[in-house]
């Protein structure tokens, strides 16, 4: 499951997504996972889908690409799911013991697993769309207004760039020590999930040694060519709205407010909170 961690990797291709201003990919992002607790009925959950499948193929984001990512979420998947559906009180379809599945239950069992998989699969297209560097300077320019208050937008904002960049890195690492253990006869794919985590703790040291190592680096680097914090900087490629960009803000106004509408109105409403 380590080797499916898809945070951070960036996807090149001339897309209509692609294009979009980052800060426009951020508050959709935002604002779709905000939507995906709103959902109380089959509608709005077939509406959260419907928009989610049109902007990865927009994206041009291959689909097993997408949702590898979540296999890494799995077993949080399916406990969350376990918990729901025996621990939800309700009209009794299935009994074992003291295990019993209430209707109730299942549903939502798979309201909760679509939430958390379409949680995952749209975070990881917004980075699979946006380098991490333009991510820097949309979440940077999104969040100026908060220097007002004294916060260190510039320092959070560079803190998360370097973190999403060295994602990739380090997985790639992590898989390039796993590849000579292997060689030398070490065996991480037998066993179940706790004897699979056990083998990987000789991993640790090596792991952590090569991050601290890439770190010094980049800090050595960032002083021979002057970095300092809190100074204005001026941009190469300055971010600038464009019509397609206001076009996208149109139409995660109009997807909010549809979302909300069915909320609130849809009789296809489940007779219980979800």
């Amino acid at each position: 499951m380590i080797r499916d961690i898809t945070y951070g990797q960036y996807y090149q291709a001339d897309s209509v997504i692609h294009r979009l201003d980052p800060r426009v990919k951020l508050a959709g992002t935002l604002l779709f996972v905000i939507s995906l607790f709103f959902p109380r009925s089959l509608f709005g959950m077939a509406l959260a889908s419907f928009c989610l499948l049109a902007v990865i193929l927009l994206s041009q984001v291959p689909l097993r690409l997408i949702f590898k990512g979540v296999k890494p979420m799995l077993v949080i998947i399916i406990f969350s799911v376990l918990m729901n559906l025996f621990g939800t009180e309700g009209h009794i379809i299935w009994q074992a013991g003291i295990f019993a599945v209430s209707s109730e239950g299942v549903v939502r069992a798979v309201f909760l697993a679509l939430r958390l998989i379409y949680l995952v699969a749209g975070s990881s297209l917004m980075t699979f769309t946006t380098t991490p560097w333009r991510l820097t300077d949309g979440l940077e320019q999104g969040l100026h207004f908060l220097t007002y208050l004294k916060v260190p937008v510039h320092e959070f904002a560079l803190m998360m760039a370097i973190a999403l960049k060295f994602i990739p890195i380090l997985t790639e690492e992590l898989n390039r020590i796993m590849d000579a253990q292997m060689s030398r006869g070490a065996d991480f794919e037998s066993g179940n999930i706790l004897v699979r985590a056990r083998k990987l703790i000789p991993l640790l040291v090596p792991l952590f040694v090569s991050a601290i190592r890439r770190a010094s680096d980049l800090s050595m680097a960032l002083e021979a060519r002057g970095y300092s914090a809190g100074k204005r900087r001026t941009k190469l490629h300055p971010l600038c709205y464009g019509r397609i960009d206001y076009i996208a803000y149109g139409l995660i106004f109009i997807y909010m407010a549809a979302m909300a509408v069915l909320t609130f109105t849809s009789t296809g409403r489940w007779p219980i909170a979800l």
